[in-house]
């Protein structure tokens, strides 16, 4: 009896085995083939829009678009409601330089074939404020019948019913979104690279990243391939991409702009929160987009954002600033140049009459892994993982990506880090998540503790706003979920919930590389170690600074933005 009750069971094993081994294989060629189609919908959208770029260009021999790449936004909106430029040719012009940018970088998930069509009826949108502006749009943000694909293999091929808010809205307003842009896979990174579209890199050196995860919207603008986009941002994800690849982007408090058909790959998590925002080449463009969007077709389309028009009058105002400044928050030490451009901006500023308050951020290491990690990840990457089944793993994306292993193996490997790797340790353990309901409620309630405390503390320094670094320069590759520590510069202002914009102000010098070479970080352990590794030989690669207000100012932070550009500007001639 145990001799046979022994060979069924091997036999049955074997089976399973076998069983097992097959599916897998059969899944592993599913996804290759749905890849595969993703890719051909891709190159075909591309072809097409280069056939009709050809067909216009021959049907307009006269007509010289190159000059239209030249102007601002608020130059190029300007002759459009003139009526000196043609919507037109407008759009044609930034159509082929998109081509010619995405061959470069890789940046583009697909050209919006219907934007043609709307081109043709723009013109019964002339009094809004975008008339005539082509914009790109993030691969997350809904576009009938057009897949969001978040770089999931889940998503593929599930086109979307109807038109995100934030789409329709710049249709209201007269503007043509007309291509999807490039994203990490699970958007959950700060690279720019997903199994279905491969890896955008940076316009201003193409052995490093875009940044993320609205890395293909930076690549695009920074490359000259548009002048507005619109990218969401969860932990940086339009601020540190804007800042790799040298243009504005703004993170608005999660709520002011609507967020539905917006896609996520971790729908429910609350505890940090999204928010969709404009990025552009200059401030001028990002409120110019705030206006548009701030409007009553947004506040009807989605009640649950506040009536809030945009208010110019805070905006313009010249009166004197009190202003906070940080160099280094104690937890990850930032690159020289990060530091030199946090201290030139300070000197411009002092010399335009404003006020300088030391400030530092309350309890970051344990906010970082308790509320900032634990609450991103509370279900212990449960729904993550689940909207990743079926992808092969990105090559960005391994060392980032523990939420195949076993909690228990997590919690094992947490354990016998901490004497070696404490901050690895810590993130690992703050990847299994709150453990319970109960858990979760009292990791919200501890959320909303740590705001009352950041805004009594931002209270007591009496500041307006707060000048402080951003991730820079741009990374070499594969280097993004090495160091999630430096995280810490722009993921707080998710989870404080204040609003955050970037501006660049320098570039990386020959200097600033040989002052590298001796970087060795507060810990000095592997995330010093790949910091360091990430950031070399970037000269001449952009630097921003970062702006920060309190929740629902962010005229106020925008204003704060404008001077520093500005100011920079100023030193420069």
């Amino acid at each position: 009896m145990d001799y046979w009750t022994a060979t069924l069971l091997t036999v049955v094993a074997g089976v399973g085995t076998f069983l097992l081994l097959r599916r897998r294989v059969g899944g592993g060629q599913e996804a290759k083939e749905k890849i595969l189609r993703a890719r051909n919908r891709r190159t075909e959208s591309l072809r097409r829009a280069e056939e009709a770029v050809i067909r216009y260009k021959q049907s307009h021999q006269t007509t010289n678009l190159a000059p239209i790449l030249e102007l601002s936004l608020s130059q190029l909106t300007k002759q459009l409601h003139e009526g000196s430029l043609d919507p037109k040719d407008v759009f044609h012009s930034y159509v082929e330089k998109t081509l010619a940018v995405h061959k470069k970088l890789n940046c583009c998930t697909e050209i919006l074939l219907e934007s043609f069509d709307q081109l043709e009826t723009v013109g019964s949108n002339k009094e809004g404020l975008l008339y005539g502006v082509p914009v790109s749009i993030k691969d997350n943000c809904g576009y009938k019948g057009h897949d969001s694909s978040c770089g999931v293999l889940l998503y593929l091929e599930k086109p979307v019913q109807e038109d995100s808010v934030l789409v329709q809205v710049l249709k209201k307003q007269g503007a043509i979104p007309f291509v999807k842009t490039n994203i990490p896979q699970g958007l959950l990174s700060y690279d720019c690279s997903n199994p279905i579209y491969g890896q955008t890199v940076n316009p201003h050196n193409l052995q490093k990243t875009s940044g993320g995860s609205s890395g293909g919207e930076g690549a695009l603008i920074g490359g000259g391939g548009a002048l507005l986009g619109i990218g969401s941002d969860i932990g940086g994800s339009i601020r540190i991409p804007a800042s790799f690849c040298g243009i504005c982007g703004f993170k608005p408090t999660s709520g002011r702009l609507s967020l539905q058909g917006l896609r996520s790959t971790c729908p429910g998590q609350k505890s940090v929160r999204a928010s969709p925002g404009p990025m552009a080449r200059d401030v001028d463009s990002i409120v110019l987009c705030m206006q548009a969007l701030l409007c009553d077709h947004m506040f009807s389309l989605d009640p649950t954002v506040p009536p809030l028009p945009f208010n110019m009058q805070i905006y313009q105002s010249t009166k004197p600033l009190r202003i906070g400044y940080l160099e280094n928050n104690g937890f990850q030490q930032p690159s020289p140049s990060m530091v030199r451009s946090v201290r030139e901006v300070r000197a411009l500023l002092e010399q335009a009459g404003h006020t300088f308050v030391p400030y530092q951020p309350l309890r970051i290491k344990e906010t970082f892994y308790e509320l900032l990690f634990k609450g991103t990840y509370a279900d212990g990457a449960a729904t993550l993982a689940k909207n990743m089944a079926g992808s092969p793993i990105d090559p960005t994306m391994k060392r980032a990506f523990p939420h195949t292993l076993p909690l228990r193996l997590r919690r094992i490997f947490s354990f016998l880090l901490e004497p070696w790797q404490p901050r690895t340790s810590l993130t690992l353990r703050a990847r299994c998540g709150v453990g319970s309901i109960p858990e979760l409620w009292e990791q919200h309630a501890a959320v909303e503790d740590y705001i009352k405390e950041t805004i009594a503390h931002w209270r007591k320094c009496d500041i307006d706003v707060l000048l402080c670094p951003v991730i820079a320069p741009a990374y070499n590759f594969f280097y993004t979920g090495k160091n999630t520590a430096m995280l810490s510069y722009t993921w707080l202002y998710n989870l404080l919930n204040f609003p955050a914009g970037v501006v660049p102000v320098t570039t990386v010098t020959k200097e600033d590389e040989e002052e590298l070479k001796h970087y060795q970080g507060i810990y000095q352990d592997e995330y010093d170690k790949f910091f360091k590794e990430a950031v070399t030989g970037a000269e001449g690669l952009p630097v921003a600074v970062q702006c920060v207000a309190l929740p629902w100012q962010e005229e106020l932070c925008l204003r704060f933005m404008k001077e520093v550009e500005q100011l920079v500007k100023q030193s420069r001639k």
